[in-house]
């Protein structure tokens, strides 16, 4: 094990991590030192690796305060009774998490090339597009997850709107049980494609994640201009949008806030917006890792720097404290719910309300942790043979204790929310509350230099390959010569056999700026 840099340091987990080099298991430890949290391992033929695990320390310790440890799988994908993580995914019996969502690529080509994307065709060497019943197939061994069958997928690549079929693949993704299908995008084609969106929501879309790193070209070169015009043709196909910002230390870091200010600004159509803070793929030099290194702490506190104040870094939940409502729900019904039991450290999120000029999050008029505890004590009882009738009107009736009405928007009932939910189990109250609300999410996928065995367990965002296998994302990607380039190049062809067979070039894939236009689209 690497020794300490002499600085004070405290030792605060032990795990296991990958050697960047040579991918060999290793001993790892996550500390603290100057008030951040970092992660070290040591590697006999390649030396010590260091690395910012997250940027605050004190937000690392209230994150680990919602840990919570997810049930297995009832079908296992892997029998070893031993299976050593990460070698063996699919799911195996280490795993503490189920499918929240699933990813599938249904094409690696592309129309732009990002230097910091996980892949695409020109550089893999082969084109990778899954057949249409291979697409089914995958949905279905998603559908036939247990205890809870997976009900939501995000079409991802490469870019999926290259596919000529792929209104044929929403449709066929909704006829195989999914309620949820994300197009997750750069959105050119939705901007230079007039119609498109509406297809994309008549076949079956419920959101499009689009990639918007930010509002201005400096920030954002790769479709700035084009973002706003496919948010505007998504406003007109009444579809729902989550701005995904991957966010750069030194390159779009400063535009946090002004990314959330504009959604807010188009709450009619922006449900969301999720930063990804960058995941460092390939090899680099611990020079350009720190330029670029950014987490979610310092995403955090950017946010509540720049907004002076009005959204704060405890504004923000980590996933797992969303667990309380499962188990009252699976209490209340008898039945196995979705547990987002991600680790504490993979992702944040809170919920923001525009009351005229007032910003609000949440967590500013509801007692959350009161809530989540009382949840956690009214599932208790119910699991301990208490009556469901009893608990539902004690449920109804101190619900409001946690609500503060004076700072509350205007005409937003939580008590109406939870009973629709919890009681009544119609979720459509949940849909009308998305609309009302702009989600703000961050999840930081790992790559080799911050890898942390025990999120691996508990990834709950995994991937759908034509072997038949769901791996978890921060195997499928971060170590794609054991999963992700492996399963896709048995199922693809070499560029230039997919080129003689459909006279189309990689290159004429991607996309070319026209001039400017005269007007830029209005939601900007």
């Amino acid at each position: 094990m690497a020794q300490p840099t002499g600085e004070a340091e405290t030792i605060i987990e032990r795990t296991s991590s990958l050697c960047p080099e040579c991918l060999e298991m290793l001993p790892a430890v996550v500390f603290t030192r100057e008030g951040k949290v970092w992660i070290r391992k040591e590697c006999p033929k390649h030396g010590s690796f260091e690395d910012v695990y997250w940027g605050s320390y004190r937000l690392y310790l209230r994150a680990r305060s919602y840990a919570y440890d997810g049930r297995t799988q009832l079908t296992l994908q892997v029998e070893k009774q031993d299976p050593e993580c990460p070698k063996d995914c699919g799911l195996c019996r280490l795993h503490m998490g189920q499918t929240a969502l699933a990813n599938i690529v249904v094409t690696n080509r592309c129309d732009l090339s990002c230097w910091y994307c996980f892949f695409y065709a020109q550089k893999a060497g082969y084109v990778y597009e899954p057949t249409l019943d291979q697409i089914r197939a995958m949905v279905r061994n998603l559908r036939a997850e247990r205890p809870v069958p997976c009900n939501a997928v995000q079409l991802t690549g490469g870019e999926p709107t290259l596919r000529d079929d792929l209104i044929e693949i929403i449709r066929a993704c909704k006829e195989e049980g999914l309620d949820h299908v994300q197009l997750n995008t750069d959105g050119i084609r939705l901007a230079v494609q007039p119609g498109l969106a509406k297809e994309v929501r008549k076949a079956g879309v419920n959101t499009v994640y689009l990639s918007f790193d930010g509002l201005s070209p400096e920030s954002n070169p790769k479709n700035s201009r084009e973002a706003y015009r496919a948010i505007d043709s998504c406003r007109d196909a009444g579809l729902g949008v989550v701005l995904v910002p991957t966010v750069i230390r030194t390159i779009n870091d400063y535009e946090c806030w002004s990314i959330l200010e504009f959604g807010l600004r188009n709450l009619d159509v922006i449900r969301g917006v999720n930063y990804q803070p960058v995941s460092l793929v390939g090899r680099m030099p611990r020079s350009e890792r720190e330029r670029f290194r950014i987490t979610i702490p310092d995403v955090l506190e950017a946010i509540e720097r720049d907004s002076g104040g009005q959204i704060t870094a405890e504004d923000f939940y980590p996933v797992p404290a969303s667990i309380p409502f499962s188990l009252l729900v699976e209490a209340l019904t008898g039945k196995a719910e979705y547990e987002l039991s991600s680790h504490f450290a993979c992702g944040t999120a809170t919920y923001i309300f525009k009351d005229g000029e007032r910003i609000i999050p949440v967590s500013r008029f509801v007692d959350i942790d009161g809530l989540l505890e009382y949840m956690t004590e009214k599932a208790e009882e119910l699991r301990a043979g208490g009556s469901k009738y009893i608990v539902g009107a004690k449920l109804l009736t101190q619900i409001g204790r946690f609500i503060d009405k004076k700072n509350a928007p205007e005409g937003f009932s939580v008590p109406k929310l939870i009973y629709e939910t919890v009681i009544r189990h119609d979720y459509h109250s949940l849909g009308e509350f998305h609309y009302k609300t702009l989600f703000v999410g961050l999840m930081h996928f790992q790559d080799l230099y911050n890898y942390d065995l025990e999120r691996v367990k508990r990834c709950t965002i995994h991937y759908a390959t034509p072997d038949g296998r769901i791996i978890p994302f921060c195997a499928f990607n971060v170590v794609p010569e054991w999963y992700r380039d492996r399963a896709q190049r048995d199922f693809s062809v070499p560029v230039e056999e997919y080129e003689r067979r459909t006279g189309r070039r990689l290159i004429d894939d991607l996309y070319r700026r026209g001039p400017e236009p005269q007007q830029i689209a209005l939601s900007q």
